[in-house]
């Protein structure tokens, strides 16, 4: 009996995985990339060679392309015009069979559950809480009941990991929120090895949430969760797996939370970042499409620059690359698709320029036969000769073979390329060439790659020295490398050597905190960035991108548990979307009809979470939440305007947020939430127009206004009130009101917004040599030509692609530049002293009050001469002009045309 039972709950959720599969067989329909086909790693047939591809080069290629685009267009214009009843009765069938099969599905898994399948029972869990597609139901409640089931037989510490989000949340009101709850099962999954659990548990720890904060227990949690990503990204080919694409704040698409210049997302050195390019370019109507389509039909004319560029894109499978090398990784807001084998014929093919054609041995391709002579300037063929001998290395779209990644590398390196540098600093390090180990040269090879700023260069000199005991020089190279743009290995061998730090005995107790504190964070960026398989950011980012009710539900919960986890960009993009200013839960089943107070209350707990996280845009909602109170306890608007002015005050005192500093000068100039105060109200205007110079506008109006208030304020008999004519004492030293110690202090970091690091560390290099006169010159020069190529490297291929349009068309045209006067103008400005802003500010008071000095006289005017023209007698008041009176006599000879 029990070996039938145990027959029919495989048989039954066996085909319910078949039907299931079947279900879900469809490509993801978020790739931007218009061209995608299936890329495997075997090499072409015969035939293939003749066969013409969209992706391919010459005239041919880009017909295809444009026949591609031309049939697509065509097929939606004939699609929408000719659908007919019948289709639409077609349609509404296969629907109907496709909801059919869903629903087969859950009662095979419900029947094989109950026969006590565990699989069935945590897969139908799973396809409840995340429906694969729209013909599947969303069951919060079924999901909860098989987990709780699933977790108590088997103790799965995934089942418990999800158990905590319900309990933390209570999500879907399945159950009351019970931190208690959400605490206990976060610790048995994490205690299992859950690396979600783990970061879960970790930052509450962190943050206090529903414990007390406990930085050493943080650090444990974290520790563990950064040491199973670093094990999975050294499970890879030599130098790691690669990192997966970073993620995308939805707010940074559209210019940071409070729009482009306004927030600190897009002001300052946050404007280059690439969300924010991105948005900025999806809002001008341009798309990754277009793009590409520029660059193949440059290359296909034999642009270098475009190829080696469009070899790029292809490999990092993203239009934008993480700064500062190869294996920084790429981002994922210009993420088309990778494509290895056609990233492979591009580097060929201008690597081809400098050497026609390859060795039989590739240890012995220094023969005039298999190089061009003569060549001085290689142009882009030594960077493509470090990405062939990566790929070789590393068995990306080609066979693995070392001795031709130590060809390609060794090529490079003949024009000293960076990566090639690094490249046979890896395999000279780890032998992987036979007979060709010499952790010296290795050295060498890695140094001459560290001048040049190269990121990885640095990481694999600080491993050496880390192996050896030397955690001081290991240090300096570490934080060396992450200040070029490490996002990995970097932080992971900091954060060991800050815990090495945090408990080591008899260090001081401040001393021991900071070291605490440097090593959550370093371990939680670990942790965050390893994700290669739970990743429900990213998975939320495609749901989003689906443009449905069903999407955009979905990626809300994906969010909301990587937000549990700590992700402050899930924390934001939960919060943006929650937003009372556009709430998509308005349509939603959780507020159908209007912003519930919930919402508002989940929105605001993810912007101060995303807050204390170093956002500052986030803290200046938390501002604006408190001052119009969404989502706070019900309490006196003065309380809360007093809160709110703490929240503002925190983020002006980041010296990077106009908005909160103006937010702050409209406060004091109307003693809302603070004592009324001119002085302090301009001197914030002051400071937002010094942080920020697109608020040129706003901050002159609320001058005017400021002083026209001060003077009337002053005419009236009050007192300290601005001077027109004298200087602002208090601009440089000013005594806030509000007490430092009741503000709100997150100690937002620069780095988090893309601002670079303010503070330097001395970068401490191995001499390779004997000193000689000159040789500091030679390393200054050096290290300049290594910083010029790690920016070209590094710029932005939109940006370079558009600036290439322009110069050839104004090369093309007769004229040049379009704007003749914009091109007189450039440089003009240069050598001009500025001019003083409170002269500035003096003149245009003094014009406004010339302009309502002038409009008092001209109505004085007008009611004058209003009053003398009633005052004249009734017979002149009725004279009409040139004609005579009506009992003239000489009206008779005027002759009236009507």
């Amino acid at each position: 009996m029990g070996s039938f039972k145990f027959r029919t709950a495989a048989r039954a959720y066996k085909s319910a995985m078949l039907t299931l599969s079947n279900l879900t067989a469809h490509p993801l329909p978020y790739d931007h990339d218009p061209f995608a086909q299936p890329s495997t790693s075997q090499l072409p047939s015969f035939f293939s060679s003749f066969i013409p591809s969209a992706r391919g080069q010459g005239p041919v290629g880009s017909a295809i392309r444009i026949a591609i685009k031309l049939r697509q267009q065509f097929h939606t214009f004939f699609w929408i015009f000719s659908r007919s009843d019948s289709s639409t009765a077609a349609t509404m069938e296969k629907d109907g069979e496709m909801r059919c099969k869903a629903i087969k599905v859950v009662d095979l898994l419900q029947h094989s559950a109950e026969l006590g399948n565990m699989e069935a029972l945590y897969t139908l869990a799973h396809v409840s809480l995340f429906p694969p597609n729209i013909y599947f139901p969303s069951d919060p409640k079924l999901a909860y009941l098989s987990l709780s089931t699933h977790a108590s037989i088997t103790g799965n510490v995934s089942s418990q990991a999800l158990l905590a989000f319900f309990h933390a949340t209570g999500y879907a009101d399945v159950v009351p929120v019970d931190q208690a709850k959400a605490l206990l099962h976060y610790t048995f999954a994490a205690q299992g090895g859950h690396q979600g659990a783990q970061m879960a548990l970790a930052y509450r720890y962190w943050s206090g949430i529903s414990t007390l904060e406990d930085c050493s227990r943080a650090v444990e949690w974290y520790e563990a969760a950064a040491d199973e990503a670093m094990d999975i990204f050294l499970s890879g080919p030599p130098g790691g797996l690669t990192l997966p694409y970073t993620h995308t704040r939805l707010s940074d698409l559209d210019g940071g939370v409070y729009g482009p210049g306004a927030s600190v997302a897009s002001t300052g050195f946050n404007a280059i970042r690439p969300a924010v390019k991105a948005g900025l370019s999806r809002a001008a109507g341009e798309t990754w499409e277009d793009l590409l389509e520029y660059y193949l039909f440059n290359a296909d004319r034999g642009e270098m620059d475009f190829a080696y560029k469009l070899g790029k894109i292809f490999y990092q499978g993203s239009i934008y690359a993480t700064s500062n090398g190869i294996s920084s990784g790429s981002e994922g807001v210009g993420r088309i698709g990778q494509d290895l084998k056609l990233a492979q014929s591009y580097f060929l093919k201008i690597a081809r320029q400098v050497w026609p054609r390859d060795p039989v041995n590739p240890l012995q391709h220094n023969l005039p036969a298999h190089r061009v002579e003569g060549v001085t300037h290689p142009g882009w063929a030594p960077r493509s000769a470090g990405y062939l001998g990566r790929m070789y290395m590393r068995g990306e779209g080609v066979k693995q073979d070392f001795e031709m990644a130590m060809m390609w590398f060794e090529r490079g390196a003949e024009y000293s390329d960076r990566e090639c540098f690094n490249g046979l600093g890896i395999l000279w390090r780890d032998g992987l060439v036979k007979g060709r180990q010499d952790i010296s040269k290795a050295l060498v090879y890695f140094s001459h790659a560290a001048v040049q700023e190269l990121a990885e260069a640095h990481v694999n000199i600080g491993k050496y020295h880390y192996g050896r005991g030397d955690m001081k020089t290991a240090a300096t190279y570490f934080e060396v490398a992450v200040r070029s743009g490490s996002p990995f290995e970097a932080h992971f061998y900091l954060a060991k050597i800050h815990t090495m730090n945090m408990r080591a005995a008899g260090l001081p107790q401040d001393y021991a905190a900071g070291s605490c504190a440097s090593a959550v964070s370093f371990y939680k960026l670990v942790a965050e960035r390893g994700v290669w398989d739970d990743g429900f950011v990213d998975e939320a980012e495609f749901a989003w991108n689906s443009a449905t009710e069903r999407g955009k539900e979905m990626a809300i919960l994906m969010w909301w548990i990587a937000a549990e986890r700590g992700s402050e960009i899930a924390q934001n993009n939960l919060a943006y979307v929650l937003d009372q200013d556009g709430s998509i839960l308005r349509r939603t089943r959780f507020s159908p009809i209007e912003a519930s107070n919930d919402t508002a209350r989940l929105a605001l707990t993810q912007w101060s979470r995303s807050a204390t996280q170093r956002n500052i845009d986030a803290l200046v909602k938390v501002g604006d939440y408190y001052y119009h109170g969404l989502g706070v306890p019900d309490e006196p608007e003065s309380v809360r305007w007093e809160k709110a002015a703490k929240y503002y005050q925190s983020a002006a005192d980041t010296q990077l947020s106009a908005l909160a500093m103006w937010n702050l000068g409209w406060m004091y100039e109307n003693g809302i939430g603070v004592p009324q105060d001119y002085h302090l109200a301009k001197r914030h205007y002051d400071q937002a127009l010094e942080t920020n110079s697109e608020a040129y506008l706003p901050v002159l109006l609320s001058l005017i206004k400021l002083y026209t208030r001060s003077i009337w304020h002053t005419l009236q008999g009050g007192k300290n009130g601005l001077s027109l004519w004298s200087y602002d004492e208090d601009k440089s030293s000013l005594n806030w009101e509000i007490d430092p110690a009741s503000r709100v202090d997150p100690e937002l970091n620069k780095e988090e917004q893309g601002m670079p690091a303010v503070e330097e560390t001395e970068e401490v290099l191995e001499d390779d040599g004997p000193w000689y006169p000159g040789k500091a010159r030679e390393d200054f020069h050096r290290r300049r030509r290594g910083e010029a190529r790690h920016e070209e490297e590094d710029e932005d291929p939109v940006q370079w692609a558009r600036d290439r349009r322009n110069a050839e068309n104004e090369r093309d045209s007769d004229f040049g530049p379009e704007d003749y006067f914009d091109g007189a103008l450039r440089g003009g400005h240069r050598g001009e002293e500025e001019v003083d802003e409170f002269a500035e500010t003096m003149l245009l008071v003094a014009l406004c009050l010339a302009v309502a000095v002038l409009l008092y006289i001209r109505t004085r005017l007008v009611e004058r001469a209003r009053q003398g023209r009633e005052q004249q007698p009734e017979q002149q008041r009725q004279n009409l002009g040139m004609f005579p009176p009506p009992e003239d006599p000489a009206r008779q000879d005027w002759m009236i045309w009507r």
